[in-house]
């Protein structure tokens, strides 16, 4: 299952967009509203939002001033949530979320609003960072 965020535009150049997704404590600034929990450690981080369990994310892969990567800590529900930066000119980009997850088709049907909503929220956090 493949989502996809609308693409934002950031008033900060890639670099910076970069810095900052690639701390995974900055993950807590554009989370939902509705988050119950978020513990950033050194290269992953765990959050909760109202009625949906835990889940961990952990630093996969970076690509300097163009793409973020994080993987799920879990085996059980294999997903990427990858960070694509475009730079637009020296002082803005424009970033869009991917998500990529291997779910059976039922698992597929239950999750894909919740985390459609979710992406989609990221990514208007996103395009309100100074």
């Amino acid at each position: 299952m493949n989502l996809e965020s609308p693409t934002v535009s950031v008033q900060k150049s890639s670099n910076d967009m970069f810095e900052f997704l690639a701390k995974v404590e900055n993950f807590e600034q554009i989370m939902p509203e509705n988050i119950d929990k978020f513990e950033a450690r050194e290269d992953s981080f765990l959050f909760a939002l109202s009625g949906m369990p835990e889940i961990k994310l952990k630093l996969q892969e970076l690509v300097p001033s163009s793409k973020v990567v994080l993987a799920s800590a879990s085996d059980k529900i294999p997903f990427t949530l990858t960070g694509h930066i475009t730079e637009t000119s020296e002082t803005t980009c424009d970033v869009q979320l991917v998500f990529e997850g291997k779910f059976n088709m039922m698992m597929a049907m239950m999750v894909k609003p919740p985390l459609k909503k979710f992406i989609n929220t990221l990514s208007e956090n996103i395009e309100s960072l100074t």
